[in-house]
């Protein structure tokens, strides 16, 4: 079995000490062995290493992004030796969250001078559970006293609360917990959600799925909680119930991460059956077993919040008029709403022709 690996994060005041204890307790009852890698921040902060003793803000988050890197090499080789079937591994924060702190010309010097890579960092991690800080919608609650490493007032933890949601937007798999219920209804929302994740209650979220004319590129990317991935997809030659797909992801070609997906299909539905990161030389190698009956599909996904949805707009080069935007609900009754400066054309929920691996088939332009 897999070892799971994801991150709890989000604003100042989100409940993240409760969300862990409650994520070990309910994990560990369903037979999971839960390693909890606790905050660097809170560690280093706490123990006298502070961004405002450091000569500068840069200097500390370089300290900071090194301690968390190690600690999860640690957690990852323990990981590997305890026998245990069902492992999964939570970060109290990740990598990403410390990009809130820095500049962009910061953020990209630390990483130029580590080696790393900004998309090789953000999905080292399954999945990403934010918590929405209760500056934002329950500011009776917000405090500062439970946590000596927390300074922010409400304006600057809401801010704070953006910045994260910015830094992690692009995750293929990122879920926000926001402050529409009561605290313990926030937490039994998370847990649910992580569970659904880990594939123990397999209640289906419903995705609404609308074609939308062609946004405003500017717009989008001016939003303050917003981030954006290139994404390539390249389906192989398979049996016809199964659809194996390639996929890269990253802001350009020295920037990308590398999956293998395969599918099984039953009826109207897909079942995931395996999936797996590929290191740079096996995608271009298995790119030999594309099928030569479909198109490469490329496209530029913009990945925001709005209210309380998360909503991703697909943009593919080949439509200069014509865009899709997605949006997963947990409930049927659930009211999507769209922000107006996205012009809905229609509803195309659950038509094949929308479908990745259809359009594939398709000559652009047909679904006009």
């Amino acid at each position: 079995m897999p070892v799971h690996k994801i991150v709890v994060t989000g604003g100042p005041c989100g409940g993240k000490t409760t969300a862990l204890s409650r994520i070990k307790i309910e994990l560990s009852r369903l037979g999971y062995t839960v390693l909890v890698v606790p905050e660097s921040a809170t560690q280093l902060i706490s123990n006298g290493i502070t961004p405002w003793g450091c000569i500068t803000t840069k200097d500390y988050q370089r300290c900071q992004m090194r301690l968390q890197v190690y600690k999860e090499q640690i957690y990852d080789e323990a990981a590997a030796v305890i026998p245990s079937d069902k492992i999964v591994i939570v970060c109290d924060r990740g990598m990403l969250d410390n990009r809130a702190y820095m500049t962009d010309e910061e953020f990209c010097d630390v990483l130029a001078e580590q080696g790393w890579s900004e998309v090789a960092l953000r999905e080292s991690y399954d999945a990403v559970f934010h918590l929405v800080s209760c500056a934002r919608g329950a500011e009776k609650y917000y405090q500062l006293e439970n946590n000596g490493a927390r300074y922010e007032s409400l304006e600057e933890a809401r801010e704070m609360d953006d910045s994260f949601i910015a830094a992690w937007a692009s995750h293929p798999y990122y879920r926000i917990i926001d402050n529409s219920t009561g605290f313990e209804e926030k937490m039994d929302r998370l847990i649910k959600e992580v569970v659904y994740f880990l594939g123990e209650h397999m209640e289906r979220r419903i995705e609404h799925k609308y074609l939308i004319e062609y946004p405003d590129l500017a717009w989008l990317d001016a939003l303050p909680s917003s981030g954006k991935i290139n994404i390539v997809q390249t389906y192989l030659r398979s049996e016809p119930d199964r659809e194996v797909r390639l996929r890269s992801r990253g802001t350009n070609d020295d920037d990308c991460v590398y999956y293998l997906t395969e599918k099984q299909i039953e009826g109207e539905d897909k079942r995931l059956l395996h999936q797996r990161h590929l290191n740079k030389g096996e995608y271009r190698m298995m790119l030999h077993q594309a099928d030569p009956d479909r198109r490469e599909i490329r496209k530029t996904r913009y990945s925001f919040t709005h209210g309380n949805l998360y909503i991703d707009v697909d943009v593919y080069p080949c439509w200069d008029d014509q865009a899709v935007a997605k949006v997963e609900v947990s409930s049927e009754d659930a009211v999507v709403c769209l922000p107006e400066e996205l012009h809905v054309i229609r509803e195309i929920t659950g038509e094949e022709a929308y479908r990745d691996s259809v359009m594939a088939s398709q000559a652009f332009g047909a679904t006009h």
